[in-house]
């Protein structure tokens, strides 16, 4: 299999990491343009509710994102929720840090639908579904934007 990073195109202008932003943890989904697919990464755990830089730039290395994708979570009115300005500051925090740029993804609901599909389906105990459902609820917002036919080559 080739390596997907090369000396010369240091960004992989097909890959984007998605995140699911929250106070004590993010989860975390990576996806390719070309595919169209976005697979659950891992979830990071918030240090004093502020986001793990360290671990986030250890992925960001790792995958050489064209961007990221985030999650925002509204009212079902458009307004804000309590959680909503975290969520802002975070992606201009991202694109701040990083210099790539930040999509917003309504993400009404994604938790929930991911917990459905992780006990529903697979039947997961609380704890092992506390632990992943951010990452598939990163997975449900990246592939939500992949699937927009706005970010297809």
């Amino acid at each position: 299999m080739a390596d997907r990073k090369t000396q010369s195109n240091p960004i992989n202008l097909d890959t984007f990491l998605g995140f699911d932003f929250g106070n004590k943890k993010i989860g975390v989904a990576v996806g390719q343009t070309v595919t169209g697919t976005a697979s659950a990464l891992e979830t990071i755990k918030s240090i004093n509710q502020t986001p793990d830089w360290f671990a986030i730039s250890r992925l960001i290395k790792e995958w050489q994102p064209a961007g990221f994708v985030v999650g925002i979570s509204r009212q079902l009115d458009g307004s804000d929720n309590l959680i909503t300005p975290r969520m802002l500051k975070f992606c201009r925090q991202l694109e701040g840090r990083y210099n790539l740029p930040v999509y917003q993804q309504d993400e009404t609901l994604t938790t929930f639908e991911a917990k459905q599909l992780l006990f529903d389906d697979h039947r997961l105990k609380a704890k092992k579904l506390w632990a992943i459902q951010d990452q598939l609820a990163a997975q449900l917002i990246l592939q939500t934007w992949l699937n927009n036919s706005n970010n297809k080559k």
